[in-house]
C-alpha cells in the first residue's frame, strides 16, 4: 500500500522508567543515539541532561524527543 507521507503513522518509543531503561546512564546513551539519528547536537543535549537531577534529565528528553518517546513511571 502507498500512502502520503503526512499520513504515515508515528511510532512512539516506549520507555518504562521503573525498569532498566529508566537508568540515567541508559537514558543518556539512548539520547545520544537519537541525537545523532536526528542531526541534533548530542554534546549540548548530554550537557543539559547532566546539569541537574533525574527529573531534569527526563525533562530534557521530553524537550528534545517528546515527539518520538513515551515515558512511563
Amino acid at each position: 500500500m502507498i500512502i502520503a507521507k503526512e499520513n504515515k503513522p508515528t511510532r512512539q518509543i516506549e520507555i518504562d522508567l521503573s525498569g532498566p531503561q529508566g537508568n540515567a546512564f541508559m537514558l543518556i546513551g539512548m539520547a545520544n543515539k537519537w541525537s545523532k539519528q536526528l542531526g541534533f547536537d548530542s554534546k549540548e543535549i548530554q550537557d543539559d541532561m547532566t546539569s541537574g537531577d533525574y527529573d531534569h534529565l527526563l525533562s530534557v528528553i521530553e524537550k528534545y524527543f517528546g515527539d518520538y518517546v513515551i515515558m512511563y513511571k
